[in-house]
């Protein structure tokens, strides 16, 4: 049964994932620092749960009863699952996993920092035209 200690679970089992609680009650799941899935633990043990979707699966996915568009972020393709007990656990899963692979992809995997050679870089001295006496 999909209910939050094995929406974690399985969270937690894709590499770089991270848990934290930005905002009061929702437990957030972030792949290197970028939420790929979000869950309300006061909705109890299968609580509303918030994930990324892809373009194309978008608007199939609302029209499955208890699926809506994610309050603020419905318009950049995340959807809201009223109950995570709403869809069987292999479905679930597979949005899940979905929307880790959708998010893991726009996330680089380093960071690249600025070296000090590039922000020390000598410049070049100009070149002097014009005629010698």
């Amino acid at each position: 049964m999909p209910d939050i200690d094995w929406i974690r679970e399985l969270c937690l089992s894709f590499p770089d994932v991270t848990e934290d609680m930005p905002w009061g009650d929702d437990l957030c799941f972030k792949i290197r620092g970028k939420i790929f899935a979000g869950v309300v633990l006061s909705d109890g043990r299968f609580p509303r749960m918030t994930l990324k979707s892809s373009p194309e699966c978008f608007h199939d996915l609302l029209e499955a009863e208890g699926i809506s568009p994610a309050p603020y972020v419905g318009r950049y393709n995340w959807i809201q699952i009223a109950s995570s007990d709403l869809l069987p656990a292999n479905e679930l899963e597979s949005l899940i996993r979905r929307s880790y692979e959708l998010i893991a992809a726009k996330t680089p995997k380093t960071k690249t920092a600025r070296t000090k050679s590039t922000k020390t870089k000598a410049k070049a001295k100009p070149v002097k035209h014009g005629r010698t006496s």
